[in-house]
This record gives structure tokens, sequence and C-alpha cells, in this order.
């Protein structure tokens, strides 16, 4: 029996969702407890929710004294409530404020097998949801306390059901699914809605897109009228606008100026925060972003365009190309800006499954899952060499063998013409490949988690304020990341190194960055003030791409003299 068939016997028109959320959750598990909170999104969003806990304040965003209106609310409530269920804010699990993400890639995954269904047999409309989980890019985003899984997710939800509605319309030859019902025209504006609290205008984009261009392909609106635009309106409104009044109110209309003219513009005319890119950057891309999937990327796109006749392969053919250009000519671009776009591709892959494959989309596929496999292999054995251990390497060495062992197996058995099998064994290693990378090798690379090991370092010191040993707040000098003051706290100040000196003297710790050591103890000197040194952490900072020497004092109270 090959892995094809028992998943073909597993699959049925219910199961075939549990099966891809079932694959999703397993993707997710190995980094969400053990990688540590990260620069500088994550922790940017992971504060901004505590924040909202320890005040009580569901309604503003902020990040310390500073507003942070980037993002719609929808985020910071699905985080704040999951650590509210499963946690609590003072203890600064970061793994619960990724559960919404976990949450939010077993939605994508199990929406893109559940839309699959209208023109797929369970078996590879499951496939289609568990190549969609594999992907990279989707469970490394399940990982990260960020908005970008959960959005993958409410997207997929509306586009799934969108598609529904659209092939229910036009049924195909082989189409096995009922009439679209009304769930499916609810689940649509559901997706539609939370997406708009996720990201704003991401979602009801991708919908708009697609339907305009397989209208205009078909030459035919008339299947539109089935949405329930009446109540769709009523559903989207009962869901943003309460919010969306209230921060109106309470910013007197503030956080529109800065979410539209500060973060959102920006992006559609520039590359904001150094994130500019080229037209083409996220097709050079793909073939990392889609690992170990992209193993059957070239065959769902050549398949899919000979194909393009039938509704449900023209229907995800309209949702990947238009959505797919528009991210490529925004200016700003990140890995993760395609990910609604997956589903689509997860589809074409999966009805690739039904044919017999092109030659050159065998060998294209193959090429690209094992240059993958080889580059993740030997990017993380850098990492091991920069900034790892000895542990490291064990991590390295497993990982590396699992990966390139993915990329092998897929390369075999495509080429033998047992793509099904193929896509089954490529990503069953790839997650276990991926899982190692994240889950192991990346929390063990000491020298990239600088906040991590200053906040071990005042605790070991007992001089953390979270203890409740000495007074708080902690002044740090020429060190900022948002992880650090995920992991002390609010109240954490952030300054220059007279605020550092002016720390010691009323008592409180310091972190004070090599570069700022000279003005740290002038001001020391000048205050008559003595610092005790407990400890000293040393890395990389990979935001910034600077080295960092951090050094760790407590004060010395009634003894004045030089730091030592």
């Amino acid at each position: 029996m090959t892995l094809k068939d028992l998943v073909g016997q597993l699959s049925s028109r219910r199961r075939a969702p549990l099966i891809a959320a079932l694959i999703a959750l397993i993707a997710a598990l190995p980094g969400l407890f053990t990688l540590p909170p990260t620069d500088r999104d994550e922790s940017r969003f992971a504060e901004a929710s505590a924040q909202m806990l320890e005040t009580g304040d569901l309604t503003n965003i902020m990040f310390q004294d500073e507003p942070r209106y980037k993002k719609p609310i929808g985020i910071y409530w699905l985080q704040a409530a999951s650590v509210k269920a499963v946690s609590s804010v003072e203890r600064r699990d970061i793994w619960a404020y990724r559960i919404p993400s976990v949450l939010g890639a077993m939605l994508a995954a199990a929406a893109c097998a559940w839309g699959a269904l209208a023109f797929l047999k369970p078996r590879e409309a499951a496939m289609a949801g568990g190549l969609m989980a594999a992907t990279m890019v989707l469970s490394t985003e399940s990982n990260l306390a960020t908005t970008d899984a959960a959005l993958c997710g409410a997207i997929t939800l509306a586009m799934a059901a969108l598609g529904k509605i659209y092939i229910a319309s036009r049924p195909g030859p082989d189409a096995e699914a009922p009439p679209a019902g009304p769930w499916a025209a609810i689940l649509l504006w559901v997706g539609v809605g939370l997406s708009i609290l996720l990201k704003g205008p991401i979602g009801p984009m991708v919908v708009i897109l697609t339907a305009l261009a397989i209208s205009v392909w078909d030459g035919d609106a008339r299947w539109l009228g089935r949405l329930g635009w009446g109540w769709g309106a009523v559903i989207v409104g009962g869901m943003v606008l309460p919010w969306a009044l209230a921060i109106t109110v309470a910013t007197d209309g503030g956080f529109w100026g800065i979410a539209v003219g500060g973060d959102l513009a920006p992006k559609l005319f520039g590359g904001q925060e150094g994130h500019g890119a080229p037209p083409g950057y996220f097709l050079l891309l793909s073939p990392v972003l889609l690992f170990p999937a992209v193993l059957l990327a070239p065959a769902g796109l050549i398949e899919g365009w000979r194909a393009r006749a039938e509704p449900g392969v023209r229907f995800a053919l309209c949702w990947l190309v238009p959505s797919w250009i528009v991210f490529e000519l925004v200016p700003t671009k990140l890995p993760h800006y395609v990910l609604p776009t997956f589903g689509a591709l997860a589809w074409l892959m999966a009805a690739a499954l039904t044919r017999v494959l092109d030659k050159r989309a065998r060998w294209i596929g193959a090429g690209l899952t094992l240059a993958v496999a080889v580059g993740l292999a030997v990017a993380g054995g850098v990492g091991a060499a920069r900034f790892g251990d000895a542990g490291s390497w064990v991590w390295e060495t497993l990982a590396a063998i699992v990966l390139i062992g993915a990329g092998a197996a897929g390369t075999v058995w495509i080429l033998r013409q047992r793509a099904g099998l193929a896509a089954g064994a490529a990503c069953a290693l790839g997650i276990v490949g991926h899982g190692l990378l994240v889950g192991g090798l990346a929390p063990s690379l000491s020298g990239l988690w600088l906040s991590e090991r200053v906040a071990g370092g005042l605790a070991m010191a007992h001089i953390n304020p979270r203890q409740g040993l000495i007074n708080g707040p902690v002044a740090v000098a020429g060190y900022a990341e948002p992880s650090l003051v995920f992991a002390l706290g609010a109240e954490t100040e952030l300054g220059s190194a007279e605020n550092a000196a002016d720390a010691i003297g009323e008592g409180r710790p310091a972190v004070v960055e090599a570069r700022q050591e000279p003005a740290f103890r002038r001001a020391l000197a000048t205050d008559g003030e003595t610092a005790r040194l407990t400890s000293t952490v040393t890395g990389l900072d990979y935001s910034s791409g600077k080295a960092q020497v951090l050094r760790l004092y407590q004060p010395i109270l009634g003894q004045p003299g030089p730091a030592s």
C-alpha cells in the first residue's frame, strides 16, 4: 500500500479538512515551545497584546508608551484571549501568543481541502490541504506570534467559500460536490470580516481581484448574485464596525491617519523599513517558500493551464495570478506576503495528481526540491558554525539528513511517475526537517538570542525586577530590540548611557552595550555611583546585523567609586 493509497482510505468528504488541519498542527508544533521570541514584529505584537491585558484597554494598541497603529485589532484580541485561556501575562510565555498563528495555519489547510472538494475527490482534496500545510513559509509563520498565519487562514476560508459558490454555478464533468449551500456564502463573509480585522484591505483585495478576473474571463458575472451581498454586509459590518468606531473615538481619528498614511501608503510607494525589492522577488524566492511542496509546483502550473477550461482549475488560476502580480508590483516585500495565494497553488498541484505529469515539470520540480534541500542544509551548517555549539551540530546533522532525504525521495519517485507517493514522502520528510531546524537548531544558536540571555542573566543575578527582589525598571543603553521589552516588561527604559547611570543611582539594574560603556562610566563617575558587572552577553543582533556586547550591571548602594 502506498502513502497515496493510505491517504485515500483515510480521506472522505468530512475527513479531508481534518487531515489537512492535523498536518498543519504537526508542522507547527516543533518550534511552538522552543523558539525564543523573535525580533522585531513578533515581539512587538506579543508585547502590545500583553499590555492590552495588563491595562484592560481592549480598544487601543500600545507598545510601551507609543501607539502601535499599524494593524487592526484582530491579532491582539486573539493573542490576548489565548494568553488568558492557557497562561498568564506575568509569565511572558511566548508560545501562548503563538496559538492563534497555529490555529490560523490549521484553518488555512482545512479550508484549502474543504474548498478543493468542490472539484476534486477527497483524496486529492486532502492532498491539497496537506501540501499547503507543509510549505515552509506557512509552517514557519505558524511558529510566530504575528498576523500572517491567521490572515492566511481567514483569506483561504473566504476564497474556498467563493470557489465553491463559483464552481457550483458552473459544474464540470467530474464535479462531485453538491450545490453550494448558504453556509458557503456565510463563511465567505466571515473570512472577509476576519481578514479585515487582521490586516485591513488584503483579504478584500484578493477576493475582489479573483471575482473580477474570473468574471471577465468567463464574460459572465451573474454568479456573483449568489454571494448574499445584503446579509454579507451585515456580517462584515457587525464584525468590524464596533471596534472601528471605538478606535476612531478613542484616538480622535488618529489611528486611521497612522495606519494608512504611516504604514499602508509607504508600503505601496516605497520599500518600507528597508524591505524593498524589485518585481520577480517572490517568483525567485518561491521554491524556498513552497518547499517541499515545490516538487509539484511546475506540474501544477503547466497542467493547470492545460486544464483551464475546468471551473475549479480556472478559479485557482484567477485566485493566483492577479494577486501574485499585485504583490510583485508593491515595492515593499516580505516573504510571507504571498501566503494568501498558496491555497490556489495547492489546488493546482493537487489537481495535477489526477493527470500524467509532463516530463519537463517532473524534472524541474525534482531539481528545485533537491536544490532547496541542499541549500537549507548548508544554511543550517553556517548558522551552527557561527552562532551555535556542539549541540547545534547534532541538530544540524539530523536536519540536513532529513531535508536532503526529502529532496531525494521526492526526486526518485516523481521521476518514476509516482507523483502522489513523491509528494507524500517529500512533504512528510520536509515537515520533520523543518521541525528539526525551527524546533531544535534555531533555539540552540545562542549567539542570536540576546534578549533571552540578557533576561536570563538578570534572573541568575537576582536583579530581574520581575523577581520582586530589586527596584525596576531595567535601563538599557545601546540595545533596543522589542524582544527585550517583552522579556522584561513594558516599563523597560530604552535610553542613553546617562539614563543607565541614573538607574544605577536609583538602585535599579542596567544593561549597557559596549559602545556606550565609556559614556556610562563617565556618567557614573560624575554621579559618584558604583555598579557591579554581573555578566556579559555577546552575539549578533540579527535585526540590525550588528555584533553586540551587552554588559549587565547591578547597583552597589552606599559605596561610591567606578564601575567594576
